[in-house]
């Protein structure tokens, strides 16, 4: 229906400036009108009503000495070549620059040892981590933990095996024959108490119910990516309540991204009435609060 919702320069002008930018409810609502005939919500609640309850909390952890230090070393440098960038290239031609810099960073807040080598200290998100599965584990639950990155793995890896707990691991490298047989496994065998998976690959196709427990070790870009992965149990014939753990580093890039995920879905959820947003566009000064 083109012309519909108008050229792009009036339907910026009339829409989604007042609306991103000053939360504009009167703009929101004609917009919506606009819109609402095309769009079909099923919400999950309404029509699985089996499903039990879950729970969603977020848990902060605080960066310690040396892992503050180079944090706080790296985002002033971030910071900089990201103001940089910006100047000399604009928004669209700076998005790979921007990224890399604030990969880094939100390496850093889940372990510096994922880029720096030899790192010899300590990460307060992976103290926090398996202390929470030490916990859950004890309390007899069986927990799915995700990452967006791999690299991750050994690190956790190296802390269950050191105290003693039976995992399993499932990455974009795992063979299809090898996935279907360790998610049977995981679901049956009530001594493998941890599935650890990427989020990238293990997102999506799985039906892990025999966990009741999900961990979100780093907070993604795209929150329906997260709801996905946390749907690998909460999902038909799930009995057990689910309790979803978002591990987030106080002070650092982490909150940042979770604050946006958060503005957007709540923009979106009112604008669209779904939980699906895609946090792949951002201003200048959005950009830049990141490094904040």
């Amino acid at each position: 229906m083109p012309g519909y919702l108008f050229h792009y320069h009036k339907f910026k002008e009339m829409y989604e400036t007042p609306i991103v930018k000053d939360q504009d409810e009167i703009a929101m609502k004609k917009l919506k009108m606009l819109i609402e005939p095309f769009i079909l919500r099923r919400v999950k609640k309404e029509v699985l009503t089996e499903l039990p309850d879950k729970t969603i909390s977020v848990l902060n952890n605080e960066m310690q000495e040396e892992q503050l230090k180079i944090y706080l070393s790296y985002l002033a440098n971030a910071k900089q070549e990201a103001m940089q960038e910006l100047q000399q290239n604009g928004v669209e031609k700076s998005q790979i620059k921007i990224l890399a810099l604030l990969m880094r960073l939100r390496q850093i807040c889940c372990h510096p040892g994922l880029f720096i080598d030899n790192y010899k200290g300590e990460s307060s998100k992976l103290n926090q981590c398996i202390e929470i599965v030490k916990d859950a584990v004890s309390a007899g639950h069986k927990i799915l933990l995700f990452s967006g990155y791999t690299g991750m793995f050994p690190f956790i890896e190296k802390a269950l095996q050191k105290e003693a707990i039976s995992y399993f691991k499932l990455t974009g490298q795992t063979k299809v024959g090898e996935r279907i047989g360790m998610v049977e496994e995981f679901n049956q065998n009530e001594e493998i108490k941890v599935f650890l998976i990427s989020l990238k690959a293990g997102g999506t196709g799985l039906n892990l119910i025999g966990a009741d427990m999900v961990i979100h070790y780093d907070p993604w870009w795209n929150l329906s990516a997260e709801n996905q992965a946390t749907d690998r149990t909460y999902r038909i014939g799930q009995k057990k309540n689910v309790q979803v753990y978002k591990l987030i580093t106080k002070n650092s890039i982490e909150e940042r991204i979770y604050e946006l995920q958060q503005r957007k879905a709540k923009l979106i959820d009112s604008m669209l009435s779904t939980n699906q947003t895609f946090i792949n566009k951002l201003s200048k000064e959005e950009i830049m609060q990141l490094f904040s």
